[in-house]
């Protein structure tokens, strides 16, 4: 037996065996052991499933936490590299069984129909997986990890997994998707949350078990630094589970008395007690193992039974989580529309009641959640301002100018994405356009002054040990053909342009408004073609392609021209978009649905005009830097060579003026 197996066994038995013994228990404090009144479907089914859906829940961090901790901290020239990429392909294919497993029990809990190898049963179940959707959520998460453990089992370079951490990354959608009825009020915050809570604790467990399947294998010199870069993620993953654990509870509880008076609430307590010791443990290594393993090697062997010991309050917390799952919530998360109650037809279309009218103060008290895009927005600025940090304390310099422009955008993206904007878009065809010009025009405009990879390259430390960090990272995607295909400011522009027409006057717009993932889909891609357009003419961020100056002013003129025609076609339009969404709220306050799409048109026409306008003149201005520039590169060349370029230049002219005079001369010979 190898010295991995010796010590990786162990501390897997200690991880599964206190999930198994924390999952039970969960199941009886939660009350999912019990048999239920109507429709039972039997012991084997109310064990079998709560066990393969933590089984689920623990190979997916398996899976994606030591992909992710991979390609941040291995070097692949190194055996650690093929033996971890080994363990989370292997984890890819638990997976997927054990998501096959959890559709077939979950199809038997919902359908009650006991398992059996009859044609009826099939039928049955083909069309739960293809016509529900829940059923159509777990078949797709069977199908991502199968896709991603045959691309681990194949793929060894560290580029080419890529293409695997994206099917391994989606992997977490199905379950969060899942975890909230998407026609219950609050679904998309208890969306982002869960999907928060599923990555942030795929990275910290599956980190812990990376460690410990290494740490007998590699090297006394590189553990330590190893271990540090993981509890950077480590912390990080922390504050994820954390923040989205807390505000996932809250959207299953009616009051926090519920903690103590219910099941499900001495179930969050338990979970909660476990993460709090897992994150003491997380402090205790960043602040004294690391090191001491850097100066003693030989503690090891000491490191292996923390690792143990955390595994197996790991197991606690994940079987717990399992059971949370299983059990009643206080708070109802059924739709109203599918309980029979009375429901109004904006809260049928998106499953939260109108709000209330519009009004100015509105601006200012009206707020809707979205935990993903606050984390985002505080995450930037905390990260943002952590570079400017480490520069300045090395003694460099960095324009405050740039930390001001780059702090407004992140805090207009978060008010955008969480204050009244994002409250009413889904009612009000004009603030949802409103809220497109600060996605797609002045945030992006704001972010790209920032500089934010010129910060990065200039604050983080190139690493000399054949793993890439975020510098490695950032550098390579910089230099990417595919890189330099977006960042041209032609391919930006048409992306820019025609995202305008390919969104609105297709079924995307109504696709964005009605499901959580076409809105986050729409908020990244508004975001990203407006970044890379502005960076394409005003950045400073290195780009693979700079166009000269008056490419640059062609095209943001064109760019002007097909944004006013797109304002003026929606201002001048007599046909609703979207009619079956803005036209059915039933709203009773407000403009009508067409007279508000036309206040659109025009807010996208005389708004969205003003940014734009801004960026021509940062290009004139840059441009008449550049001209001046060159003039004074020229000039200090002059002085150097005596102004030799200028001699050469009329020695040449009075050469030729001395052959013009001595040919009509011989001419008249």
């Amino acid at each position: 037996m190898s010295r991995s197996v010796k010590v990786f066994a162990p501390a897997l038995a200690l991880l599964l065996g206190f999930t198994a013994v924390s999952l039970l228990l969960g199941l009886q404090v939660g009350g999912a052991a019990a048999p239920r009144e109507l429709l039972d479907p039997g012991a084997v089914v109310r064990y079998l499933l709560p066990a393969a859906r933590t089984v689920v829940n623990v190979s997916l961090a398996a899976m994606l936490g030591t992909l992710i901790l991979t390609l941040w901290a291995l070097d692949p020239k190194r055996p650690e590299w093929g033996k971890a990429l080994d363990f989370a392909a292997a984890a890819a294919g638990v997976l997927t069984v054990a998501g096959g497993v959890t559709l077939i029990t979950t199809f038997i809990d919902v359908s009650s129909q006991p398992f059996s190898a009859s044609a009826q049963f099939g039928a049955s179940l083909a069309q739960f997986i293809t016509e529900f959707e829940l059923g159509i959520l777990w078949l797709t998460l069977v199908l991502l990890s199968a896709v991603t453990s045959v691309l681990l089992f194949a793929i060894r370079g560290r580029r080419l997994l890529l293409v695997a951490l994206v099917p391994a990354m989606l992997t977490t959608f199905p379950l969060a998707a899942q975890g909230h009825a998407s026609g219950a009020s609050g679904h998309s915050l208890a969306v982002n949350s869960i999907f928060m809570h599923l990555t942030g604790a795929s990275i910290w467990l599956g980190g812990l078990l990376v460690l410990a399947l290494l740490i007998s294998t590699v090297d006394a010199a590189r553990l330590p630094l190893i271990v540090r870069r993981y509890s950077v993620l480590a912390l990080f993953a922390a504050l994820m589970v954390f923040a989205s654990g807390v505000v996932s509870g809250l959207t299953r509880l009616n009051s926090l008395a519920e903690l103590t008076s219910t099941g499900y609430g001495l179930l969050l307590l338990l979970k909660t007690a476990s993460l709090a010791a897992l994150i003491g443990f997380g402090a205790w290594q960043r602040l004294r193992l690391i090191g001491r393993l850097e100066a003693a090697p030989e503690s090891r062997k000491t490191y292996a039974w923390i690792l143990a010991a955390e595994l197996a309050v790991m197991g606690l917390a994940s079987g717990f989580a399992g059971a949370l799952g299983r059990s009643a919530t206080p708070a109802a998360i059924t739709p109203a529309r599918e309980l029979g109650a009375t429901i109004t037809p904006a809260e049928y279309l998106t499953g939260d009641p109108l709000p209330p009218e519009l009004t100015f103060t509105s601006i200012f008290t009206v707020w809707k959640f979205d935990l993903l895009w606050a984390a985002v927005t505080f995450g930037g600025i905390g990260l943002y301002c952590y570079g400017v940090w480490i520069l300045r304390r090395r003694g460099d310099k960095w324009p405050l100018g740039r930390t001001v422009s780059w702090v407004s955008g992140m805090l207009l993206l978060g008010y955008v994405t969480n204050g009244f904007l994002n409250a009413y878009e889904a009612y009000l065809f004009s603030l949802h356009m409103l809220g497109h010009m600060f996605l797609t025009m002045l945030i992006p405009l704001l972010l790209v002054l920032g500089a934010p990879v010129t910060l990065l390259l200039r604050a983080a430390a190139k690493r000399q040990d054949g793993s890439w960090g975020a510098r490695e990272w950032v550098l390579w995607l910089v230099e990417t053909p595919y890189s330099r295909f977006i960042t041209n400011p032609v391919v930006a522009a048409a992306i820019f342009a025609g995202s305008l027409w390919v969104f609105y006057f297709t079924p995307v717009l109504r696709w964005s408004m009605s499901t959580h993932l076409g809105h986050q889909w729409m908020i990244i891609h508004f975001l990203l073609s407006g970044y890379l357009f502005t960076l394409a003419l005003i950045g400073v961020d290195p780009v693979p392609h700079r166009a000269p100056y008056p490419l640059r002013v062609i095209i943001l003129l064109a760019t002007m021209a097909a944004h006013a025609f797109f304002g003026v076609t929606v201002m001048s339009s007599t046909g609703l978009l979207a009619a079956d969404w803005f036209g059915a709220m039933g709203r009773v306050w407000g403009d009508p649905p067409l007279i508000d799409q036309q206040s659109g048109g025009g807010i996208a026409w005389g708004i969205g005009e003003l940014p734009t306008l801004f960026i021509m003149l940062v290009v004139s201005i840059q441009w008449a830097r550049s001209d001046e520039k060159e003039q004074r590169r020229k000039d200090r060349a002059a002085e150097r060579s005596g102004d030799a370029e200028l001699m050469a230049y009329n020695e040449m002219l009075a050469a030729r003026a001395a052959q013009a005079q001595r040919q009509p001369a011989h001419g008249r010979q």
